[in-house]
């Protein structure tokens, strides 16, 4: 069969050839690998082919980074123990003390404490600017060392151009990483095909599906300018550059030895495995939640209390421009400002059944406040140029019936009227 469309691919790739004739991936529970001579062992350690300890490769996370390769169109994969650990190995990857990293504003709020809090202490320098080809132009320098940026911005569901800011990374010989979280591992968006270098994502979200495990991957596609990153040309152990032992390739090579064999942020195998299920139904999961969430931003506006709504799919929403280009499908994410602040947003959720909690991208529809819970700890100031007022919901919209949740919301914003 081959396989060329997301729904084939979700299903087949990955899948290994088992000896015992198993249709599906098995779950290789095992702290090391051994070796039939010693020349074998010293083979594997000096190539980094095969097997000899699951800190660096598992056979049940290599099944789930050949999946997740294809479905993001990625030359290379790396899963992660969470989205917050890819994030942070793909960009210490790139970065030195003294060099400078050019982001978008409005990120996730750990990644901004992973900014100000790990980065700043190391001598890296962030400039926080709006995603937009002139203004990330504006911003390089000859430190900087990468641009970052994410395919929706959390909360604000702002859409960067992606082809202004491939264009203007090739130019400067600059990587473009572009956490693709909400691009639902390639299902949404897939930044790769778009000029990106590098994606990082949280698997904990649509991939899993139903909030059980954590899970992260970098996803890399080859690229002449690897052999230009400085980081990348500096010695390793035996005295070589990365560029000159992996070529184009360096790169991956890097975010694998540094994430994983150093700092230790590798993903069990059983949570691999629940990921490499968890995406066999993604596409089906997407299609019928974006339909819901379509019909749900129309819906919001109707109701009272409602001062704004944003979703991609909207004709009039700032984004839906470059979300008919750039967007399979215009996601499950939507967010809605209330009237009266933190004080009408609180009324609205005292009497909303959904649940409510810091996740997203699960089979249920989720309601979060961003301003008290995922940026809390930023800066009042920093919230708002974030795009996040007090009065902002977020939801992500689950597998339920649209009739149920309209009802739900329904009842959450009459109630608040009279608060």
């Amino acid at each position: 069969m081959e396989n060329r469309h997301y729904a084939t691919l979700a299903v087949h790739a990955g899948l290994p050839d088992d000896p015992h004739g198993a249709i599906g991936v098995p779950i290789y529970a095992t702290a090391a690998f051994g070796f039939a001579s010693l020349d074998e062992g010293a083979e594997r350690f000096r190539t980094g082919q095969g097997y000899t300890y699951s800190r660096i490769h598992n056979p049940t996370v290599a099944a789930l980074e050949e999946r997740l390769r294809a479905l993001e169109g990625a030359d290379r994969a790396i899963a992660f123990a969470s989205g917050q650990a890819a994030t942070a190995a793909a960009l210490l990857a790139l970065l030195r003390a003294g060099d400078e990293l050019v982001a978008g504003r409005g990120l996730f709020g750990q990644t901004l404490g992973l900014f100000h809090q790990v980065f700043a202490p190391l001598g890296i320098r962030v400039h926080l600017v709006p995603p937009e080809r002139e203004a990330v132009a504006a911003a390089l320098s000859a430190r900087t060392r990468a641009i970052f940026v994410e395919t929706l911005a959390n909360p604000a569901l702002e859409l960067p151009d992606f082809e202004g800011l491939a264009e203007v990374a090739e130019a400067h010989r600059v990587p473009l990483v572009v956490d693709n979280t909400f691009g639902a591992v390639g299902a949404v968006v897939r930044p790769l095909e778009l000029g990106a270098h590098v994606v990082v994502e949280s698997l904990t979200k649509w991939a899993s599906g139903h909030g059980t495990v954590l899970g992260g991957a970098v996803l890399v596609r080859r690229a002449d300018l690897w052999r230009d990153v400085p980081a990348l040309r500096e010695a390793g152990a035996g005295g070589r550059a990365s560029g000159d032992v992996s070529g184009e390739e360096a790169y991956a090579a890097r975010v694998r030895q540094l994430g994983l064999s150093l700092l230790g942020m590798t993903l069990s195998p059983y949570h691999a495995h629940t990921l490499f299920y968890g995406l066999e139904t993604l596409w089906l999961r997407i299609e019928r939640a974006s339909r819901t969430a379509a019909e749900l931003a129309v819906y919001l506006r109707t109701l009272p209390g409602v001062r704004a709504v944003r979703y991609p799919g909207l004709p009039d929403d700032p984004a839906h421009g470059r979300a008919r280009r750039y967007m399979r499908t215009f996601g499950t994410m939507l967010t809605v400002d209330v009237e009266g602040g933190l004080e009408g947003a609180r009324a609205v959720l005292r009497r909303c059944p959904l649940k409510m909690a810091a996740n997203l991208g699960d089979a249920r529809t989720i309601v979060v406040h961003p301003w008290t819970t995922t940026h809390s700890r930023l800066p009042e100031e920093e919230r708002l140029r974030a795009g996040v007022t007090p009065g902002l919901l977020r939801f992500s919209v689950g597998l339920e019936d649209p009739d149920d949740l309209k009802a739900a919301l329904y009842g959450c914003f009459t109630a608040a009227g009279g608060r």
